[in-house]
């Protein structure tokens, strides 16, 4: 049996006006991404990014095949980056234990066999959340806690989107094929995210939204003048196209975890958008 949720296909951006909430939902939208069983990954057609999330309780969770690899193994020709959102967990990657709190990250490099993910205590699980990206060369597998990261402060509490961006996989961090990826935090108070937003043509991009508690989050999207939106609770996943805008504004604070792969690893390579000329 497959280990695939599905494989999710993303309309073009013409077809994008004509479609119902539940069929922009549908299209754009990973409903339920932590997952207490199996690892199990959804596979998009954005730069053929794959997603997936493990909650491991009493009992390891493995990364095993699946047919839509077209390979031997899951990481034969893939490489993968974790992200924990949860309480203490491990990870074993070919032998090799790794001890990652909450919000470290860890690479795991195209041609490891084997994968398993367990929590420390399966009264407060770890939530691990992962993005796997072709990859054509092999890199190391690495670890980076928060204190690694590379930290970068953007807007203030007077436009309500004073927030901090951690750098984990990227140009001058963990080296990668493809992959990028980090994830967001806002100061109390500040609730707007990627605004001014971007789109960038040459890499797509996924966000997943963790630690709202009650809080929801409007996440627009789309062309810049024809934008929809999407309303997100906890622990929703949304694909971005390159054509599409990635934003959004909260009823409190709130953390996201930001993916993408594509052509660079350049984290400024956007096109920005003037929100007055947003439609």
């Amino acid at each position: 049996m497959s280990a695939t949720q599905r494989i999710q296909t993303t309309p073009r951006a013409c077809d994008v006006a004509g479609m119902t909430t539940d069929e922009l939902r549908a299209a754009f939208m990973i409903e339920q991404v932590m997952n207490r069983e199996k690892v199990q990954f959804t596979f998009t057609d954005l730069d053929r990014m794959a997603v997936a999330g493990a909650e491991p309780g009493t009992r390891p969770l493995e990364l095993t095949n699946d047919p839509e690899t077209g390979r031997g193994f899951f990481l034969e020709r893939r490489e993968l980056g974790i992200l924990n959102t949860g309480g203490a967990g491990t990870v074993v990657a070919d032998g090799t234990k790794y001890d990652l709190a909450t919000h470290d990250c860890l690479y795991v490099g195209m041609g490891t066999r084997s994968v398993t993910f367990a929590s420390v205590d399966a009264a407060k699980p770890a939530k691990f959340f992962m993005i796997s990206t072709p990859a054509h060369q092999a890199y190391p597998t690495t670890k980076a806690a928060k204190k690694d990261a590379n930290p970068v402060p953007l807007g203030s509490l007077a436009t309500a989107n004073q927030r901090t961006i951690y750098q984990y996989i990227h140009e001058k961090g963990i080296k990668s094929c493809q992959l990028v990826m980090g994830f967001t935090e806002f100061q109390e108070g500040s609730v707007w995210n990627t605004m001014p937003p971007h789109t960038h043509s040459r890499r797509t991009e996924i966000y997943f939204y963790f630690d709202l508690g009650q809080n929801i989050v409007v996440h627009l999207m789309g062309e810049p003048q024809n934008t929809r939106n999407l309303i997100i609770t906890e622990g929703q996943a949304v694909l971005s196209p390159q054509w599409s805008i990635h934003s959004g504004c909260g009823t409190g604070a709130y953390r996201f975890i930001w993916a993408m792969g594509g052509e660079n690893q350049r984290f400024d390579d956007m096109d920005k958008v003037v929100p007055t000329e947003m439609k």
